[in-house]
């Protein structure tokens, strides 16, 4: 009997593995296991303030998961152990800390003129910048010189994080200038948005709520007036500085038109701009009506940013990823359908 046959499917590639494991798991404990050292070793130091602590690290484990788990990237044994040594290098280090390692630091930083309201930024700098080297060596180790093809990420992230809190460490406040442009405008923002909310749909104080001048905003609330000296850091800009970094690791390594790339780097940095004035009106609100606490006002102070920010930024990556891998299917299919059956 004659006739046309559909070609039977390729048979389906199998998975690569390590020691029994799936290589991008194995890859990915491998890489995560300094993180997860430090998680259990120094728990409390896990706060979600930017510049107080290792939360960071968190949101760096997830990139770094998000990009290897799924992929089928042979990886051999020598290579494999190689990074494991890294990691154990890199734990090394976490683990020597409290004994003197910490205080060194510290001295050294007080030494090289860090302003002691600030030293936490110089400490923990090292901290982060360890962690991108170790992680963006054991990439290259673990898949060669195309690695930021991969998962450039969690690298990225890390290292980005290290020159902010640089940055915060040798130029606090408002000491460098350029990063302090934007600052003036959000507050103009933030005091037009909390004065029609003043207007037309909550009391929140009695008198002008809000008045912005320069860099400085003064309230007067609910319970009392209350000021605020606004510094770049506080306005969202290493937030910006990290989105840039971020998102374009993850364009450089998505085979789309240039055109699609900008303009998702565009939507991502309008909304980026969007949740920093939402973060300096959401702390502005929280002086107006709920307290003018300095204590209590600073403790919502230090985790609003980093709350807002990182998972804004994971579920936009994650919505660009699904759109386009839904495109890509639907070019593959369409390519499929266009195909003739073999004979």
């Amino acid at each position: 009997m004659s006739g046309d046959r559909a070609a039977r499917p390729r048979q389906q590639a199998a998975v690569p593995t390590i020691f029994g494991i799936n290589s991008s798991i194995a890859a990915t404990l491998v890489l995560i296991s300094s993180i997860i050292f430090t998680l259990i070793a120094y728990p409390d130091s896990f706060s979600l303030s930017w510049n107080e602590g290792r939360g960071g690290f968190i949101f760096a484990m997830a990139f770094i998961a998000a990009e290897l788990i799924g992929i089928r990237q042979p990886i051999s044994k020598k290579r494999f152990l190689a990074a494991a040594a890294l990691a154990a290098i890199t734990i090394g280090y976490f683990a020597a800390l409290p004994y003197g390692l910490h205080d060194s630091i510290r001295d050294a930083g007080l030494k090289y003129g860090v302003r002691s309201e600030v030293i936490g930024s110089w400490m923990f700098m090292w901290d982060f910048a360890i962690m991108a080297i170790f992680v963006g060596v054991s990439l290259a180790v673990l898949f060669g010189n195309k690695w930021y093809k991969i998962a450039p990420a969690g690298a990225i992230y890390l290292a980005g994080s290290a020159v902010i809190l640089s940055l915060d460490a040798f130029f606090p406040f408002d000491t460098l200038g350029p990063l302090q442009i934007i600052v003036p405008t959000y507050l103009q923002i933030d005091q037009a948005v909390v004065r029609f909310i003043d207007a037309n749909i909550l009391d929140i104080g009695k008198g002008v709520v809000a008045t912005a001048k320069g860099n400085l905003l003064v309230l007067g609330g609910l319970h009392g007036p209350f000021a605020l000296q606004v510094f770049w850091p506080s306005a969202g800009v290493h937030s910006m500085i990290i989105y840039t970094l971020v998102m374009l690791a993850f364009l450089l390594k998505m085979e789309i038109p240039l055109k699609r790339k900008l303009i998702y780097f565009a939507i991502g940095t309008l909304g980026t701009v969007s949740v920093n004035i939402i973060r300096i009106i959401s702390l502005t609100m929280y002086a107006l009506v709920v307290t003018t606490n300095v204590r209590e006002w600073e403790a919502f102070h230090s985790v609003a940013g980093e709350i807002m920010f990182l998972p804004w930024l994971g579920i936009y990556l994650g919505i660009v990823m699904y759109v386009e891998g839904k495109r890509l299917r639907r070019l593959r299919e369409q390519q499929a359908s266009a195909t003739p059956a073999s004979t």
